[in-house]
């Protein structure tokens, strides 16, 4: 599975995940909806933190899956605890779904 991920929770995805992230491609400072547009030619799985994507893109039409890390900070300490859950729900997802990861 392809994800499209940031620098900071690269490594913590295992075997079966190949992770890329938005500054390998180029595509820091790309508007969400372009972002989007782009992930989804190369890509299975976008990755977030920005749970402001799905009031402000319409994401009907977005044929990956979009799995948003609901986390109290983008800290690495707030975000590694839940990669083990969101490899867990990608065993799972389809394309065009939108899923969420909570911190517990």
């Amino acid at each position: 599975m392809k994800l499209a991920v940031d620098w900071r929770v690269e490594r913590f995805f295992g075997e079966g995940f190949e992770v890329v992230r938005v500054a390998r491609r180029g595509w820091e400072g790309k508007e969400d909806g372009d972002l989007l547009a782009a992930a989804q030619r190369e890509f299975d799985v976008f990755l977030t933190m920005d749970q402001g994507i799905p009031h402000q893109q319409n994401l009907e039409d977005i044929r990956l899956v979009i799995l948003f890390l609901e986390a109290p900070s983008n800290r690495l300490t707030d975000l590694a605890p839940l990669v083990p859950e969101a490899m867990e729900v990608l065993t799972r997802a389809q394309p065009g779904d939108v899923l969420r990861v909570p911190a517990s």
